[in-house]
């Protein structure tokens, strides 16, 4: 019975052994070399580098069909909503201008299935400078509400009005919803069909500050939708990038609920076309 036992150790402690030597002569000694590798086997900070990159050549081709063919590639479910999510990602961490501007556009052509007029495309010829492995932050998505609250605004947005814009403010709110977590600036641009403009770049400024987004990079609210994180205490105003209409004094204002409580609500403007 000893001997039984014993023998059925070493053939244990043996394949041990051997399970370890195959380990390490197959990840340290002769590791598995990738070559030609096709882009759904792709790291993910380099499947990120790869949409920015068919992004930049839709952008100079307008062709969308090879586009699509080129992002099927990395077998995403949604390649629209994976570029969208991309470009608030590449926005929120300071990427260049063109870059989050060919991601936002190529996902609103996939998205409606057409190629945005030229006036959206006017920066395509921008350089893309691409960074694998950059850190990236989400910013969180907006989500709209119809006010159904009281309304303690603790400032007013004033519009200051100028001849010859090409978008005026038709629409400047409070919107109060306890589901939305920090304030923003929630804003929809509409053609004068009121149709939604994707492309367009906004500009917010502040004492010391400056950014910029673009409306059609959360499809899932709008195409002309667009929105931007407030700190409670800033004043900021706010413009489309070469209009000359600006939206003043917007700054963090309360709402309250039925049962007392106070948060914050988020200012909801809407530029139209005249």
């Amino acid at each position: 019975m000893r001997a039984d036992r014993r023998g059925s150790w070493y053939l244990l402690t043996g394949a041990i052994l051997g399970l370890v030597v195959g380990l390490f002569y197959s990840w340290v000694v002769s590791p598995v070399k990738y070559v030609d590798a096709p882009p759904y086997a792709l790291r993910a900070d380099f499947k990120n580098n790869y949409r920015v990159l068919v992004a930049a050549a839709y952008l100079y081709s307008n062709d969308l069909v090879r586009a699509e063919d080129r992002l099927a590639q990395l077998r995403d479910d949604d390649p629209a909503q994976s570029l969208a999510m991309q470009a608030q990602q590449a926005l929120a961490a300071g990427r260049p201008e063109a870059e989050v501007r060919a991601l936002g556009l190529l996902a609103i052509a996939l998205g409606e299935g057409f190629t945005p007029p030229a006036s959206s495309t006017a920066h395509s010829q921008e350089a893309i400078i691409l960074t694998p492995g950059a850190e990236n932050t989400t910013t969180p998505p907006g989500v709209i509400g119809t006010p159904a609250n009281t309304i303690l605004p603790s400032s007013t947005a004033t519009p200051t009005p100028a001849e010859g814009a090409s978008f005026v403010v038709g629409e400047t709110r409070l919107a109060c919803n306890p589901a939305q977590p920090v304030p923003l600036i929630q804003v929809e641009i509409l053609d004068a069909a009121q149709n939604p403009v994707p492309g367009l770049e906004l500009v917010v400024t502040w004492e010391g500050g400056e950014d910029h987004f673009f409306t059609g990079l959360k499809p899932e609210l709008g195409l002309g939708y667009a929105d931007f994180n407030m700190t409670p205490g800033v004043v900021y105003s706010l413009h489309l990038e070469g209009g000359e209409q600006e939206v003043d004094d917007l700054s963090a204002a309360e709402c309250q609920a039925e049962d007392g409580s106070r948060y914050w609500g988020s200012w909801r403007l809407t530029f139209i076309q005249p």
